[in-house]
C-alpha cells in the first residue's frame, strides 16, 4: 500500500519577485487566511464560507503553514502593509475614501 502526502502550500514568486506561500492551483496567499483568522477572527469553516473554492484541509494546511512559518508570513504582512501605505502617499486617496471624507464632512456641517 501506497501512502500520499496532500500538500496543500507552494512558495512561489509574487509580482514583485518575493518568494511567498499560496495555496496550490489558487491565488490565495496563505497570509490572507492568516488576516481572515487572526486578524478577522474567523473561524477555518467561516473562511471557508468566503472563500468557497477552498477546501477546509487547505485552509488548515495554511494556518499549519503560519505557525510553522510565523515570522515569514508577519514579515510578508508587514511588507504588504508599507507598500499599501506608500502606494497611497504616491496616489493619494482612492475614490471610495474621497466620497466617504465628502459624506463625513456634510454630516459634520451645522444645521
Amino acid at each position: 500500500m501506497s501512502s500520499a502526502i496532500a500538500t496543500h502550500i507552494d512558495i512561489r514568486q509574487n509580482r514583485d519577485g518575493q518568494d511567498r506561500a499560496y495555496i496550490v492551483g489558487t491565488r490565495v496567499r496563505v497570509e490572507d487566511i492568516y488576516a481572515l483568522a487572526e486578524i478577522q477572527g474567523l473561524s477555518p469553516d467561516e473562511i471557508v464560507a468566503q472563500l468557497p473554492h477552498l477546501t477546509l484541509g487547505q485552509v488548515y494546511a495554511a494556518l499549519s503553514y503560519c505557525f510553522d512559518h510565523r515570522q515569514q508570513v508577519l514579515d510578508a504582512v508587514r511588507e504588504d502593509h508599507e507598500f499599501a501605505q506608500l502606494m497611497r502617499v504616491r496616489t493619494g486617496p482612492g475614490p471610495l475614501e474621497n466620497r466617504l471624507n465628502r459624506d463625513d464632512a456634510s454630516d459634520a456641517v451645522p444645521s
